[in-house]
């Protein structure tokens, strides 16, 4: 293909990332600020997470970022059950969260009536401000990415870790978070640059291969998987670092390469030896992480906390995908048989 990655929405659209972070921030504060002070004074009994393809790869990043950050149980719900089903829940006194950047999928639409009726109250994460979903919550939080028209979600779902980041900050009242928040657009602007083409090259030929995270990271492990899914045409899998040697690692070997994802936590020790193994056998591996260089690694910024480090992993990712998906000789922003919005029942 003659076309450049630049060319493409889907690069373009995740370059935006940073200035939507930014504005999203500023935009918000003082709902996500008045939300927090309410959920202070009257506490959730838990977290219910309600979302869809790359939304509920964020809500999956929500759980860790809650449950490490605040120590409040969140599940995810399968919509089904409500939509489908149409089982009551019994969410009194619950925080539910739906996420979303059309907000127009009938089956999280009628999940957030549910709840509302079962006596949660209703959160919309969402990018669309006049969608059904957005007028159904009792408080919406804009993700202020402005039109996405590339199929692969890309700058929606940063706005969506970053939206989960904004909540956690003021509802903790963390100062160390604060000051994160306040330097991540810039941080996301200078890690635009990394230079992660050993990706976009080394897989132009591959078949089949795992993604691994682990804690904050598994989030966007899921989601780029899905990416390579949906825009490159390659069978990707995700797995929490801490699962994948239960059986899927049997699968690992020359021709079978692994992109490993990790954040400066108690979990990169971990998942770091994974990746050791997975070399051992012969695997193609890449990993991603703040502080390490040398062969096979992509370079990540450092100096944030952990939990604010899968933003910029998952931004350096969505660069090298486009870039792979035109070597492979696809159209990033049109995937084959794949619309904007899915409108699930």
């Amino acid at each position: 293909m003659n076309t450049h990655a630049r060319d493409t929405l889907m690069y373009r659209e995740a370059h935006e990332a940073a200035d939507v972070v930014a504005r999203q921030f500023a935009a918000n504060e003082k709902a996500v600020s008045e939300l927090a002070q309410t959920l202070r004074a009257q506490p959730p009994r838990f977290i219910v997470t309600c979302a869809r393809g790359s939304s509920d790869h964020a809500a999956a990043y929500a759980k860790y970022v809650f449950e490490t950050q605040l120590g409040i149980v969140t599940a995810s719900a399968s919509p089904s059950v409500t939509s489908i089903y149409a089982a009551e829940q019994r969410w009194q006194d619950a925080l539910f969260i739906a996420i979303s950047q059309s907000g127009k999928s009938p089956d999280l639409v009628r999940n957030a009536q549910a709840a509302k009726i079962a006596g949660a109250h209703v959160v919309a994460m969402v990018n669309v401000e006049d969608s059904p979903l957005a007028a159904i919550a009792d408080t919406v939080i804009p993700l202020h990415a402005g039109p996405e028209r590339s199929v692969a979600a890309t700058k929606s779902y940063i706005a969506a870790l970053a939206a989960v980041l904004h909540l956690c900050a003021r509802w903790r009242g963390d100062a160390e978070l604060d000051a994160a928040l306040r330097v991540l657009p810039d941080a996301l602007r200078a890690g635009w640059d990394a230079d992660w083409s050993a990706l976009s090259e080394g897989l132009v030929d591959a078949h089949n291969l795992f993604v691994v995270g682990r804690g904050f990271g598994f989030g966007i492990a899921l989601e780029a998987a899905l990416k390579f899914k949906e825009t490159c045409g390659l069978h990707a899998e995700a797995f929490s670092a801490a699962e994948v040697k239960h059986g899927p690692m049997a699968l690992v070997g020359p021709h079978f390469p692994v992109l490993c994802f990790a954040q400066d936590d108690d979990t990169l020790d971990s998942t770091l030896a994974v990746a050791r193994e997975f070399r051992g056998r012969g695997a193609q591996v890449f990993v991603a992480a703040p502080g390490l260089d040398g062969a096979g690694t992509l370079p990540v910024i450092g100096g944030l906390p952990a939990l604010c480090t899968p933003l910029l992993i998952i931004q350096s990712f969505y660069r090298a995908a486009s870039e792979l998906a035109l070597r492979r000789g696809f159209n990033p922003d049109v995937p084959p048989h794949l619309n904007k919005v899915t409108e699930t029942v």
